[in-house]
């Protein structure tokens, strides 16, 4: 997904908000997504990891970054604030003058045995469209991916569930319980609500990760029309 881009249809250019942005926008349609906050600086970061508790995730955020972990842009299982003070100044220094203004982002670090994918398109003959499917290490060598059309009921969400192949990952798994399926439903109908903003092309929530029955959203990607164009 590109930063800003046009459409060669002739639609709307689009662009992606930061991963802050992204996650207060799905967090506030229900979208259950990992703890987080930002911090400007690495003194900051160090603060909020201490507050939130270690160890956790460190990022570089901004709306001109989509593709952090091919830049090199995340730091995962920090341990210690000097690990997190560390982190952060490398990742600032990374920063770009392309990449606009940044910030850092910073998240509990999740751990599970399962990991999902779920986002919302919009299909150029179908319209819009609520995506479910396997993902992690699993996600290629698999390609388990189930569509709905949105918006969403309860029910629609629980067959779009039903659509996967690997049914075991839903079920108890490696000693862990079953996917909350209720919860996953839940997210799932949020995802196909926010179709019903015209202004939201996309949104992916790459990886989900299961933790305790709970599928909890560690990403999130928000593509949407880009105004800016018409100011």
């Amino acid at each position: 997904m590109a930063d800003d881009r046009d459409d060669p249809t002739g639609g709307p250019s689009t662009r992606t908000l930061s991963e802050a942005d992204s996650r207060r926008l799905v967090a506030d349609a229900g979208v259950v997504v990992s703890d987080w906050a930002t911090a400007s600086d690495p003194d900051a970061a160090a603060e909020v990891a201490a507050a939130m508790g270690l160890p956790v995730v460190a990022k570089l955020c901004g709306d001109a970054i989509a593709h952090k972990t091919e830049r090199g842009l995340v730091r995962l299982s920090l341990g210690s604030g000097a690990d997190v003070h560390a982190a952060a100044t490398d990742l600032l220094a990374a920063a770009t003058t392309e990449d606009g203004p940044v910030e850092l982002l910073v998240s509990t670090m999740l751990r599970g045995n399962r990991e999902l994918i779920a986002g919302m398109l919009r299909d150029p003959q179908f319209g819009p469209c609520v995506m479910l499917g396997v993902g992690g290490v699993l996600a290629e060598a698999i390609a388990d991916v189930a569509f709905r059309l949105a918006p969403l009921e309860e029910l629609d969400a629980r067959d779009l569930m039903g659509d996967l192949g690997t049914q075991a990952l839903l079920g108890p798994f490696r000693g862990e319980p079953a996917v909350d399926r209720d919860a996953l439903a839940e997210t799932l109908c949020a995802l196909g609500a926010l179709a019903a903003d015209p202004t939201i092309v996309s949104v992916d929530l790459n990886p989900m990760i299961v933790v305790d029955g709970m599928a909890v959203a560690v990403d999130a990607l928000v593509e949407v029309v880009d105004d800016r164009a018409d100011a």
